[in-house]
């Protein structure tokens, strides 16, 4: 058992309580109690820090650490030609070292649970996803690592080389072979087919199937640029979203990546069956492809976290940075009303969760998981601030000083505790450098 106290408490639970006087009792994993006031005797003195959930990244590619800033001025369709043929060289070496470096960037930028959007599997490589799962619990994190997936290749009008294509039977039987590898708490699989333009609709359809059979999530990109859009009304005859419900995917058991492109019907849609949203303003930004009707989402009652989404189009594995990003491009594009820096919290925190249909996490109540992330007040950005919990978000990015994850410390005094970040950062580099020179 452990009681943190001397903080100003965000709980993110239904009442938007805050305690700017608080404390927290961890045992077992879990938290046992949340209060405001002075702590017990014997407390961990966290010096009037602000306390929050930890954060939930939604829409991640932990394997394009390799690859940053390339393909600098692209869109999205000629961002990912450039780079599938570097991507086909990857083996399960070179994605522990960038699961180990992006897991511990996201660790150090507050967040404790992982969505991983794999979907590269080179002929003849094994071991991939495995890397994943074990990056993570190296580091203390959690990890919903997903089984991607693409059969749509070049030859067959689709946008990947055919060398980075499989069969629809193997990409089902190995879903379910990983599956039986998570526990369900720290580590999970989710279905997840690439998006429209790389994979067949049967294998849309037979990934539902399978998911539903053994109660999976299932995740794609969709509308996250005009030209998907146009791709989808050249090659279905219809837009993306109307493709989702041609394939049976409309269902609460879903969430997708960026939905950029939607149409005001679309968010309706999603609000109604339960349709998830990864939001990824960093990466939008990135490649050009527009900012999403964050805003309207919200008031349809459509389930929205935060994706820091690849490194090869964010170059940061910093949940923060998408943090005031979020609030910003929301502000940018419906006025400054649209979000406040709560809201902004609030989809990296329990609308993550509830986005992974987690919902044990991103609240700081009685019987949630102790997953929690600690930031100091004293540094030269808060001086003048008077609210706390929102200069959090304006003065952003910063690096955690301390995350918790099931009661355990992870990052402790601003440096991981389970591993060291020089020593990733090495590793690292000669796996970037053996993916280039291959």
């Amino acid at each position: 058992m452990t009681v943190y106290g001397n903080a100003w408490i965000v709980t993110m639970d239904d009442t938007a309580t805050e305690h700017e006087r608080g404390w927290l009792r961890v045992e077992d994993g879990l938290v046992a109690e949340v209060h405001g006031g002075e702590a017990p005797a014997g407390a961990v003195d966290l010096g009037g820090a602000v306390v929050t959930p930890g954060f939930v990244n939604t829409h991640h590619h932990l394997y394009q650490t390799l690859t940053r800033a390339r393909a600098q001025q692209a869109d999205l369709f000629t961002w990912l030609r450039t780079l599938y043929p570097v991507w086909a060289r990857i083996d399960a070496e070179m994605e522990h070292a960038a699961a180990m470096c992006g897991l511990a960037e996201l660790a150090l930028s507050g967040c404790t649970t992982v969505f991983d959007h794999h979907y590269v599997f080179p002929r003849g490589v094994s071991g991939l996803v495995e890397a994943e799962l074990q990056a993570a619990r190296e580091l203390g994190v959690r990890i919903v690592a997903s089984r991607g997936s693409m059969d749509l290749g070049e030859s067959d009008g689709g946008l990947p080389p055919d060398s980075l294509v499989e069969d629809i039977d193997t990409i089902l039987a190995d879903t379910e072979r990983l599956h039986g590898l998570t526990d369900g708490a720290m580590a999970q699989i989710a279905v997840a087919p690439c998006s429209p333009f790389s994979v067949t609709t049967r294998l849309m359809q037979e990934s539902a199937v399978l998911a539903r059979r053994l109660g999976l999530q299932l995740h794609t990109h969709l509308a996250e640029t005009i030209e998907e859009d146009a791709y989808c009304r050249e090659l279905f005859d219809c837009t993306p979203v109307e493709y989702l419900a041609r394939v049976g995917w409309i269902a609460d058991d879903v969430f997708c990546a960026h939905c950029v492109h939607v149409s005001a019907e679309d968010v309706a849609t999603f609000g109604r069956a339960g349709v998830g949203v990864a939001h990824c303003p960093t990466s939008n930004l990135r490649l050009g492809a527009g900012v999403a009707p964050v805003r309207a989402m919200l008031d349809a009652h459509v389930r929205v976290g935060l994706g820091v989404d690849g490194s090869a189009s964010n170059e940061r594995s910093d949940i923060f940075v998408d943090v005031k990003n979020a609030l910003l491009v929301a502000r940018g594009r419906d006025g400054g009303d649209a979000l406040t820096a709560r809201d902004a919290l609030r989809l990296a925190t329990r609308g993550g969760a509830d986005v992974l249909r987690r919902g044990d996490l991103g609240v700081l109540a009685p019987g949630k998981r102790a997953d929690f992330a600690v930031w100091r007040t004293d540094g030269l950005e808060f001086g003048g601030a008077e609210d706390l919990v929102a200069n959090l978000v304006l003065s952003g990015p910063h690096r955690v000083d301390r995350l918790v994850v099931a009661g355990e410390d992870v990052v402790r005094s601003g440096a991981l505790v389970r591993a060291d970040e020089q020593e990733i950062a090495r590793a690292h580099r000669m796996q970037a450098r053996r993916l280039w020179q291959e």
